[in-house]
Protein backbone atom coordinates (compact mmCIF):
# COMPACT_ATOMS: atom_id res chain seq x y z
CA UNK A 1 0.00 0.00 0.00
CA UNK A 2 2.80 2.55 0.56
CA UNK A 3 4.14 2.11 -2.29
CA UNK A 4 1.12 2.55 -3.94
CA UNK A 5 0.78 5.56 -2.47
CA UNK A 6 4.43 6.57 -3.22
CA UNK A 7 3.66 6.26 -6.79
CA UNK A 8 0.48 8.09 -7.24
CA UNK A 9 1.93 10.87 -4.97
CA UNK A 10 5.02 11.03 -7.77
CA UNK A 11 2.40 10.77 -10.63
CA UNK A 12 -0.21 12.97 -9.34
CA UNK A 13 1.40 15.71 -6.39
CA UNK A 14 -1.46 17.57 -6.93
CA UNK A 15 -4.13 14.79 -5.68
CA UNK A 16 -3.92 13.92 -1.63
CA UNK A 17 -3.20 10.14 -1.54
CA UNK A 18 -3.17 9.98 2.38
CA UNK A 19 -7.19 8.23 2.36
CA UNK A 20 -5.77 5.16 0.57
CA UNK A 21 -3.48 4.51 3.93
CA UNK A 22 -6.70 3.57 5.34
CA UNK A 23 -9.20 2.37 2.85
CA UNK A 24 -6.86 0.98 0.79
CA UNK A 25 -5.92 -1.24 3.74
CA UNK A 26 -9.06 -1.75 4.83
CA UNK A 27 -10.03 -2.82 1.73
CA UNK A 28 -7.01 -5.50 1.35
CA UNK A 29 -7.96 -6.53 5.21
CA UNK A 30 -11.15 -7.89 4.01
CA UNK A 31 -10.00 -9.64 0.92
CA UNK A 32 -7.50 -11.17 3.37
CA UNK A 33 -10.26 -11.55 5.96
CA UNK A 34 -12.90 -13.01 3.62
CA UNK A 35 -10.69 -15.59 1.96
CA UNK A 36 -10.14 -17.24 5.34
CA UNK A 37 -13.75 -17.07 6.58
CA UNK A 38 -14.95 -18.88 3.38
CA UNK A 39 -12.43 -21.77 4.27
CA UNK A 40 -14.76 -22.50 7.04
CA UNK A 41 -17.88 -22.59 4.70
CA UNK A 42 -16.38 -24.11 2.07
CA UNK A 43 -15.45 -27.18 5.00
CA UNK A 44 -19.04 -27.62 5.59
CA UNK A 45 -20.35 -27.23 1.35
CA UNK A 46 -21.96 -23.97 2.11
CA UNK A 47 -21.12 -20.25 0.32
CA UNK A 48 -21.13 -17.39 2.40
CA UNK A 49 -24.19 -16.64 1.45
CA UNK A 50 -26.05 -19.84 2.56
CA UNK A 51 -24.23 -20.19 5.60
CA UNK A 52 -25.79 -15.81 6.46
CA UNK A 53 -29.16 -17.16 5.69
CA UNK A 54 -28.78 -20.90 7.81
CA UNK A 55 -27.10 -17.91 10.51
CA UNK A 56 -30.17 -15.84 9.77
CA UNK A 57 -32.48 -18.73 10.42
CA UNK A 58 -30.76 -20.25 13.52
CA UNK A 59 -30.54 -16.93 15.11
CA UNK A 60 -34.57 -16.18 14.71
CA UNK A 61 -35.36 -19.25 17.80
CA UNK A 62 -37.61 -21.35 17.97
CA UNK A 63 -39.02 -22.85 15.69
CA UNK A 64 -36.09 -21.64 13.60
CA UNK A 65 -37.86 -19.88 10.60
CA UNK A 66 -38.21 -16.57 8.80
CA UNK A 67 -39.76 -14.76 6.17
CA UNK A 68 -37.61 -14.84 2.38
CA UNK A 69 -38.23 -11.00 2.52
CA UNK A 70 -37.74 -10.81 6.51
CA UNK A 71 -34.27 -13.15 5.67
CA UNK A 72 -33.37 -10.99 2.73
CA UNK A 73 -33.23 -7.84 4.78
CA UNK A 74 -31.45 -9.61 7.83
CA UNK A 75 -28.48 -10.59 5.18
CA UNK A 76 -28.48 -7.78 3.20
CA UNK A 77 -29.25 -9.02 -0.41
CA UNK A 78 -32.36 -8.39 -2.50
CA UNK A 79 -35.02 -10.94 -2.77
CA UNK A 80 -34.28 -12.46 -6.03
CA UNK A 81 -30.69 -13.31 -4.82
CA UNK A 82 -32.63 -14.81 -1.62
CA UNK A 83 -34.61 -16.83 -3.83
CA UNK A 84 -31.72 -18.70 -5.19
CA UNK A 85 -29.67 -19.06 -2.34
CA UNK A 86 -33.27 -20.77 -0.21
CA UNK A 87 -34.03 -22.61 -3.15
CA UNK A 88 -30.09 -24.70 -3.03
CA UNK A 89 -30.29 -24.66 0.87
CA UNK A 90 -33.89 -26.50 0.26
CA UNK A 91 -32.41 -28.88 -2.63
CA UNK A 92 -30.01 -29.93 -0.02
CA UNK A 93 -32.12 -30.90 2.28
CA UNK A 94 -31.47 -27.60 4.89
CA UNK A 95 -34.25 -25.71 4.71
CA UNK A 96 -38.05 -26.34 4.42
CA UNK A 97 -40.64 -23.88 2.81
CA UNK A 98 -44.63 -23.93 3.73
CA UNK A 99 -47.07 -21.40 3.02
CA UNK A 100 -47.43 -18.86 6.10
CA UNK A 101 -50.37 -19.60 8.57
CA UNK A 102 -50.82 -16.10 9.19
CA UNK A 103 -51.07 -15.15 5.46
CA UNK A 104 -51.86 -17.71 2.71
CA UNK A 105 -50.24 -16.52 0.07
CA UNK A 106 -47.10 -15.64 2.06
CA UNK A 107 -44.28 -18.27 2.46
CA UNK A 108 -41.81 -19.48 5.68
CA UNK A 109 -38.51 -20.89 5.65
CA UNK A 110 -37.78 -22.81 8.42
CA UNK A 111 -34.53 -24.72 9.23
CA UNK A 112 -34.54 -28.69 8.67
CA UNK A 113 -32.91 -30.67 11.53
CA UNK A 114 -30.32 -31.82 9.22
CA UNK A 115 -30.01 -27.92 8.52
CA UNK A 116 -29.63 -26.65 12.21
CA UNK A 117 -27.31 -29.85 13.11
CA UNK A 118 -25.22 -27.95 10.34
CA UNK A 119 -25.25 -24.50 11.16
CA UNK A 120 -24.46 -25.16 14.73
CA UNK A 121 -21.29 -26.92 13.84
CA UNK A 122 -20.50 -24.31 10.98
CA UNK A 123 -21.28 -21.82 13.66
CA UNK A 124 -19.31 -22.79 16.12
CA UNK A 125 -16.05 -23.06 13.75
CA UNK A 126 -16.34 -19.94 12.18
CA UNK A 127 -16.58 -18.27 15.75
CA UNK A 128 -13.49 -20.06 16.52
CA UNK A 129 -12.06 -19.24 13.36
CA UNK A 130 -12.78 -15.20 14.36
CA UNK A 131 -11.26 -15.32 17.60
CA UNK A 132 -8.18 -16.70 15.60
CA UNK A 133 -7.99 -14.24 13.20
CA UNK A 134 -9.16 -11.41 16.04
CA UNK A 135 -5.90 -12.58 18.13
CA UNK A 136 -3.78 -11.07 15.85
CA UNK A 137 -4.21 -7.89 17.94
CA UNK A 138 -4.29 -7.55 21.91
CA UNK A 139 -6.98 -7.03 23.99
CA UNK A 140 -7.29 -2.93 23.89
CA UNK A 141 -5.85 -3.06 20.09
CA UNK A 142 -9.12 -5.07 19.40
CA UNK A 143 -11.52 -3.08 21.78
CA UNK A 144 -10.53 0.18 20.31
CA UNK A 145 -10.38 -1.20 16.66
CA UNK A 146 -14.16 -2.12 17.37
CA UNK A 147 -15.27 1.34 19.01
CA UNK A 148 -13.30 3.39 15.40
CA UNK A 149 -15.01 0.99 13.35
CA UNK A 150 -18.42 1.08 14.99
CA UNK A 151 -18.04 4.81 15.01
CA UNK A 152 -17.05 5.08 11.57
CA UNK A 153 -19.38 2.62 10.05
CA UNK A 154 -22.76 4.75 11.66
CA UNK A 155 -21.77 7.42 10.13
CA UNK A 156 -21.14 6.42 6.60
CA UNK A 157 -23.98 2.90 6.33
CA UNK A 158 -26.79 5.56 6.67
CA UNK A 159 -26.27 6.87 3.70
CA UNK A 160 -26.48 4.99 0.28
CA UNK A 161 -25.10 6.30 -2.98
CA UNK A 162 -24.25 5.82 -6.04
CA UNK A 163 -21.90 8.37 -6.34
CA UNK A 164 -18.88 8.69 -4.52
CA UNK A 165 -18.99 10.26 -0.97
CA UNK A 166 -19.90 14.03 -1.58
CA UNK A 167 -20.59 13.64 -5.46
CA UNK A 168 -23.89 15.13 -6.56
CA UNK A 169 -26.76 12.26 -5.50
CA UNK A 170 -27.09 10.95 -2.17
CA UNK A 171 -30.18 9.66 -0.66
CA UNK A 172 -30.80 7.74 3.08
CA UNK A 173 -30.91 4.54 2.71
CA UNK A 174 -34.34 3.14 2.88
CA UNK A 175 -34.91 1.71 6.03
CA UNK A 176 -34.48 -2.50 5.75
CA UNK A 177 -33.19 -2.18 2.37
CA UNK A 178 -30.31 -4.31 1.74
CA UNK A 179 -26.84 -2.00 2.39
CA UNK A 180 -24.14 -2.42 0.35
CA UNK A 181 -21.44 -5.24 0.21
CA UNK A 182 -18.00 -5.05 -0.58
CA UNK A 183 -15.87 -2.74 -1.64
CA UNK A 184 -15.04 -1.61 -5.50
Amino acid sequence: MARIQAEWARERPDVDVSPQAVIGRLHRLGHLLTARLDVVYRTHGLSEGEFDVLAALRRAGEPFERAPGELAAHTMVTTGAMTKRIDRLQRAGLVTRRRSAADGRGRVVALSPAGRSLIDRAFTEHMRNERNLLDALDPREAEELERLLTGWLARVEPVESVEPVGGPATAPRTPGAPAPRGGG
